[in-house]
């Protein structure tokens, strides 16, 4: 469980989230026709090892990622977020935006894959440790960034506000972020004060992307944590229910558009329906998920 204050490294607790999903985008680019392709996620997994490497070759068969009533799903839904974000950032920067404010980067690579124009900073805020393997994997593979990246190694429960000043963010210029995978490890209040910290930093022109999702039925979430404690307890190392938090301070779209930002909402099944990707149904695993979800782009008037 969590707990106040805690910390973690890219194995361990939310930081082995960032793994789980960069095995999903990985698994996405060994498709026929991916919507996606980080050539980047798979160098993260083989420089863990193990599972995470395994499942990439096929010698995890029963891994929860090749599972059809989940991990099929989880794959789908990482390649069309990943998608639609990226395409998020291309219509920032053709909008002449070049400060980008990438929160919880975890193993994010857009900074060395996605085709920045001249004059790009890239702002990368996340714990050191995630920070740390991150830049080692990348430059033990000769990995350059196609935009200049500064790291900002701050716990956003802290004053992640003044460090990115500190690292030369310009509040008065226009910026484009990102909360992409990161709301559901944040209670409410949290929410609510990284929204602010953002509305407070972000100039007239700015660009927001989020990924928003509804809190599940109290029933069902408390259903489900029981019994992930209780596998957990049986050596299973799988954690979700355990790491997030079932709470949700306003819709993404009501809390910025109420400040004077423009937000359109996009609902994760559409989205998938529209890339050409199958939505999982209620009864499936991944069918509670992606129906609580919606992708979320605005500015700033």
């Amino acid at each position: 469980m969590r707990t106040e204050g805690d910390s973690w490294d890219i194995t361990t607790s939310v930081g082995s989230t960032a793994l789980f999903v960069a095995t999903a985008r990985a698994l996405e680019a060994q498709k026929p026709e991916p919507l996606v392709v980080d050539p980047f996620a798979e160098i993260f997994c083989r420089a863990v090892g193990g599972d995470w490497a395994g499942v990439l070759d096929g010698d995890v068969p029963d891994h929860q990622l090749k599972t059809p009533e989940f991990g099929e799903h989880f794959v789908n839904f990482q390649g069309a977020r990943t998608k639609y974000f990226d395409g998020y950032f291309r219509r920032a920067a053709d909008d002449g935006v070049r400060q980008v404010v990438i929160l919880a980067a975890g193993l994010d690579s857009r900074a060395y894959r996605l085709p920045w124009p001249d004059g790009t900073t890239i702002f990368e805020l996340d714990r050191p440790e995630v920070l740390d393997f991150k830049r080692g994997v990348l430059d033990q593979h000769g990995a350059s960034s196609r935009a200049e990246r500064r790291e900002v190694a701050v716990d956003l429960r802290d004053d992640w506000p003044q460090a990115l000043r500190d690292s030369g963010f310009d509040p008065d210029k226009p910026s484009a972020w990102i909360a992409e995978g990161l709301l559901i490890y944040l209670p409410a209040a949290a929410q609510h004060q990284l929204f602010t910290g953002i509305d407070a930093l972000a100039a007239p022109g700015s660009h927001l992307a989020v990924e928003d999702g509804a809190p599940l039925p109290d029933d069902y979430f408390a259903a489900a944590l029981e019994e992930e404690k209780a596998a957990t307890a049986q050596g299973d190392p799988r954690l979700f229910f355990q790491l997030v938090y079932n709470e949700q301070c306003a819709p993404a779209e009501q809390w910025f558009g109420e400040r004077g930002w423009s937000a359109t909402p996009t609902p994760l099944a559409e989205y998938l329906r529209d890339v050409g990707r199958p939505v999982p149904g209620p009864d499936t695993e991944a069918g509670p998920m992606v129906a609580r979800n919606t992708l979320v782009s605005a500015v700033k008037a």
